[in-house]
């Protein structure tokens, strides 16, 4: 980047959201210095809290993930939608600290969540062992008070039938030095006729608490109310103007579920809000590119309420007055080059570790051993990124040798164990390897016997996956060029809104991350198999 770049004042820029595209929900904003930090939701995706990295609030790089092993956190076993929610991330005495829920469950309204706290003096790492909070609630969050005290607040649930479920924000005191809760915890806050009260940060500003939390649910009624108080423990004013920010009423914006937000301030005192939205592919439709994340300007007034313009989410904003900071763009190939996974790759609920990923037993190849069924929530092989426009796609060149039909390598687009498309090389009955075409839509299984493709005695099989807006196509490549499957498939399956399914009042199945496109091996015999992957390549078209 040269100085010329560097020296340009950003105030004419403009924030482009969201700054963060694709499956990025419930963002915690910090700044240290001249550097924010964003830090969001992963679920049952490791590495866990994904976190990104700026200088100026308009360009973005990606730093991985926090929670990179299961000494840290183990989703073995995690549910869809389950794990790592709403964490987040503060800064005091020197050292980062990062809350994050593990939530276990939905059912019944039973959560069984179980907060944790991990610091670190360097974003990148090390991280201490994790201090285990409660598990009252979920969506915990630390406040530093200008006193030296720090606090942990979050939703308060209740699993009493015919209660509210989201019984108010609760807060504890924390004590850093001891690395415990202390004290009795209190209600702090019962929220507004809203409802679904969670999501809470807390700050100081011009001699008062400000309360910010997200109501109303995570999908089309999202809101961020703002509530104030002279006190710590309240009571808390709610603003008499109504939320600071939501897309409610308002099915013509480009921006839905707008809500969970977190504030920062830049050094000059410009504030902004980052929150969550999704961009629906018809009005109130489907969200395939899941939760992502969005940065509002927010004008504050000496002693008077925060306000964003209009109190709906912008398409763009104006940006702070920072010096520009672009990062170099993300390479189009990963060629499987380094010694670890790229920083664009998840893994589904097992972290990278050598004995089923590797990238040194044979020079620039990603090595998958193979693992469970797409049922299985132990031990699957998966390796996937976050799909991040609604046109896009990644190809890949596979090595694989199946000897029967347990034995499966190929590309798929994937949102969770129910809903995906999976294009593969496996063994048929007859002996032949082929390629073949399953896709599964709420568990419901469809094959397609006729598309069914003769790859035997070829080594190298180039594989490709295309998002074109509401369809998934596969296309394959024998070394004679690409040709495509003859078969339009649904990316809408690829939802929220799809994967959400409500009996009786209760949710059966929830839906909180966004599509994947990825490299899935299955051994479904557990004979040791694996597939060589040569290089991946990912476009956004």
């Amino acid at each position: 980047m040269s100085t010329d770049i560097a020296n340009v004042a950003t105030a004419a820029r403009s924030i482009r959201n969201p700054v963060l595209a694709g499956f990025h929900p419930d963002p915690s904003i910090l700044r240290v210095g001249d550097d924010y930090y964003l830090a969001t939701s992963t679920f049952e995706w490791y590495p866990g809290v994904r976190v990104h990295h700026s200088r100026d609030l308009v360009d973005w790089r990606a730093l991985g993930g926090i929670i990179t092993d299961r000494r840290l956190l183990d989703l073995r076993g995690c549910g869809d939608s389950n794990g790592v929610w709403a964490p987040d991330l503060t800064y005091h005495d020197g050292q980062f600290h990062l809350v994050y829920s593990d939530v276990a469950s939905f059912a019944s309204g039973y959560w069984d969540p179980q907060n944790f706290l991990v610091t670190a003096e360097d974003i990148a790492g090390p991280w201490s062992d994790p201090v285990k909070l409660h598990g009252r609630g979920f969506d915990a969050a630390l406040f530093h008070d200008d006193d030296g005290t720090s606090w942990l607040l979050s939703m308060s649930a209740d699993w009493r039938p015919g209660r509210d479920r989201f019984g108010g924000i609760e807060i504890q005191q924390y004590d850093r030095a001891a690395r415990r809760l202390v004290g009795r915890p209190r209600i702090l806050f019962t929220g507004t006729p809203v409802g679904v009260t969670e999501g809470p940060h807390l700050y100081r500003h011009d001699g008062w608490y400000w309360l910010i939390t997200a109501e109303g649910g995570t999908s089309w009624e999202h809101q961020v109310t703002v509530a104030r108080s002279r006190e710590l423990f309240g009571p808390y004013e709610v603003d008499p103007d109504g939320p600071l920010l939501s897309s409610v009423g308002r099915p013509d914006l480009r921006l839905q579920k707008a809500g969970h937000g977190s504030l920062v301030r830049t050094p000059d005192g410009e504030w902004y809000l980052a929150h969550l939205v999704g961009r629906p592919y018809s009005p109130l439709g489907s969200c395939v590119l899941g939760r992502e994340t969005a940065i509002q300007r927010v004008e504050w007034p000496s002693d008077g309420w925060p306000r964003i313009a209009g109190g709906v989410p912008a398409d763009e904003v104006v940006a702070p007055a920072l010096p520009a900071h672009p990062w170099p763009a993300e390479p189009a190939t990963d060629d499987f080059d380094a010694a670890e996974l790229g920083l664009c790759w998840s893994t589904l609920r097992r972290p990278a570790t050598p004995d089923w990923i590797d990238l040194r037993s044979r020079p620039s190849h990603l090595r998958v051993h193979g693992g469970q069924s797409p049922v299985g929530r132990q031990a699957p092989s998966l390796v996937a990124r976050r799909v991040g426009a609604t046109h896009c796609s990644l190809e890949t060149v596979v090595e694989f040798d199946p000897v029967d039909h347990r034995q499966l390598a190929g590309i798929t687009a994937y949102y969770n164990t129910l809903n995906w498309h999976h294009l593969y090389l496996t063994r048929a009955d007859d002996g032949r390897t082929v390629l073949e075409l399953l896709s599964s839509d709420n568990g419901r299984r469809t094959p397609y016997p006729d598309l069914s493709v003769d790859v035997s005695g070829v080594t190298r099989v180039g594989l490709r996956a295309v998002f074109d807006g509401p369809v998934v196509r596969f296309e394959y490549d024998l070394g004679a060029g690409w040709q495509r499957l003859p078969v339009d498939l649904d990316a809408t399956i690829l939802s929220d809104e799809h994967a959400a399914l409500i009996i009786d009042g209760e949710p059966a199945a929830w839906g909180f991350t966004g599509a994947f496109v990825g490299l899935w091996v299955q051994d479904l015999g557990g004979d040791g198999v694996y597939a060589d992957f040569d290089q991946a390549t990912y476009r956004e078209h």
